[in-house]
């Protein structure tokens, strides 16, 4: 091995050239998105759950509906048509939302098409931040952008780690390009 090998990348806990680290940097570099997967998929899997068995959250109107919030944020949405088009179906709307947000935090949670979960999310954090938390003040009080952030790095990186899509990639690694037979 010759001195470059050795020396580069050992601020990142040994990782070479060929990038096989095994020192403590490392393993905690190929786990770092970990935590934020498990939040966010507990997060989004939970507030699924909790609307599916709100019945007041899934109906079109009265106290605590998804109608009457939609009535409340019309006028100061950035987008008043995503609510127009909300409020056309509250209900509809209410389980669209509550499946996503299910289907996202599973997804997230399994690692089954992780890209395409987090990207789910962002989508649902950001008609949330342009529709309901829009006029918080400061930005920085309201949940919705913070959680459209949040999604990035898994939009960016994925589920590498303990995750379906991991499993399927070493599958087709190792059986070609055929994933079942």
């Amino acid at each position: 091995m010759v001195h470059a090998n050795r020396t580069i990348g050992a601020d990142m806990g040994g990782t070479g050239i060929d990038g096989a680290g095994t020192g403590l940097r490392a393993q905690l570099a190929r786990h770092a998105l970990l935590p934020l997967r498990v939040f966010l998929g507990v997060t989004f899997a939970y507030a699924g759950v909790d609307k599916l068995t709100d019945p007041a959250f899934l109906a079109a109107g009265g106290s605590g509906s998804l109608g009457e919030v939609l009535r409340q944020v019309h006028d100061t949405a950035a987008l008043p048509l995503l609510v127009d088009l909300a409020q056309k179906s509250p209900v509809g709307f209410g389980y669209a939302i509550a499946v996503g947000e299910l289907a996202v935090g599973l997804g997230t949670l399994a690692g089954l098409l992780g890209r395409l979960a987090a990207f789910g999310g962002a989508l649902i954090s950001l008609s949330l931040w342009l529709t309901m938390s829009w006029t918080i003040t400061p930005y920085y009080y309201g949940n919705d952008l913070a959680y459209l952030m949040a999604w990035l790095p898994l939009i960016l990186a994925g589920t590498p780690r303990f995750s379906l899509d991991a499993a399927l990639a070493m599958r087709r690694k190792r059986h070609g390009a055929q994933l079942f037979g």
